[in-house]
């Protein structure tokens, strides 16, 4: 018995490890940045790259009005699908920008374990500049 708890554990253990597996945003990061050098008509990163920031930053609109909304239904799992779609086309905007996921996640490091509202007053009072928040 204790055996089979023990396998039955380890099972959900994996189960969740391969769901939450978070290399899965720097793979997408380099698939997106391979992207870049494919053929307009095979690639859907590669046109909206072509198309520019204007037409990046308006998916990124859209994609923001569709969490909204699927947040404002309460379908939790809508929400999870737009929310895809925001991150996909975020990292598609920082490969616009020759950005890489690590400058975002440097950035979201710097600020683990600072208040928010020191954060923010810092950049008021000129301690961290060119940062939206």
């Amino acid at each position: 018995m204790a055996g089979d708890r023990t396998r039955h554990q380890e099972s959900r253990r994996d189960i969740r490890a391969a769901m939450t597996d978070p290399d899965i945003l720097f793979r997408l990061a380099e698939t997106i940045e391979a992207r870049k050098q494919s053929d307009l008509h095979a690639s859907y990163v590669a046109k909206l790259l072509h198309e520019g920031r204007d037409k990046i930053l308006k998916k990124i609109a859209e994609e923001s009005a569709e969490v909204l909304l699927a947040s404002k239904d309460g379908d939790s799992a809508h929400v999870v699908r737009e929310t895809a779609d925001l991150w996909f086309h975020c990292l598609v905007l920082l490969a616009h920008h020759n950005l890489k996921l690590e400058d975002v996640l440097d950035e979201l490091r710097r600020r683990e374990g600072v208040s928010g509202i020191d954060e923010k007053a810092a950049r008021k009072a000129g301690g961290v500049t060119g940062q939206a928040g």
